[in-house]
């Protein structure tokens, strides 16, 4: 998988119902990178038909604050089928990186199976700026779309088996 762009996904999920609502928190820690994955997602869920009026975009301070805004999100609007998570953190000199990444993963994985609606991973998780730049639009593609397409392609396993 090394230096292979992921963004490559193949056919765009195909939904039964198309009345969706996706909601999409996004992280204002390493803003360039954070924004380049948010309109990736959103060029994704627009070319899969996805209307504006079906997404719902809230920004937090960093990706630690992630979980609980999609927590959040779930608690005011009963109506969002998932919710995409953005964010970046880039390694420092400290283990800081560390604790901020399994919080953050453990977090999004605990409010999808909490609430029973798929929350997407999409925290870039590098250790170098330049590394995250090659996975949010660079030669690694878009790691804002990939998010895109699992959330749609989970969105569709769960209207399948329910």
């Amino acid at each position: 998988m090394k230096k292979q762009n992921l963004s490559q996904h193949g056919n765009i999920p195909v939904l039964k119902n198309r009345s969706i609502k996706i909601g999409i928190v996004v992280s204002e820690w390493n803003e360039t990178i954070t924004n380049a994955l948010k309109e990736g997602a959103l060029a994704f869920l627009r070319e899969a038909g996805v209307e504006k009026e079906q997404i719902i975009v809230h920004y937090v301070p960093g990706s630690f604050e992630l979980p609980f805004a999609a927590s959040m999100m779930v608690d005011a609007d009963d109506m969002i089928d998932a919710v995409i998570c953005l964010g970046c953190i880039i390694q420092g000199e400290t283990r800081h990186f560390e604790f901020i990444s399994h919080a953050v993963a453990n977090g999004i994985m605990r409010i999808s199976q909490d609430y029973g609606i798929p929350v997407i991973f999409g925290v870039l998780t590098c250790d170098t700026l330049e590394q995250a730049q090659e996975r949010a639009g660079g030669k690694h593609g878009n790691k804002g779309m990939e998010a895109a397409y699992t959330c749609l392609k989970m969105i569709g396993l769960q209207q399948k088996i329910f």
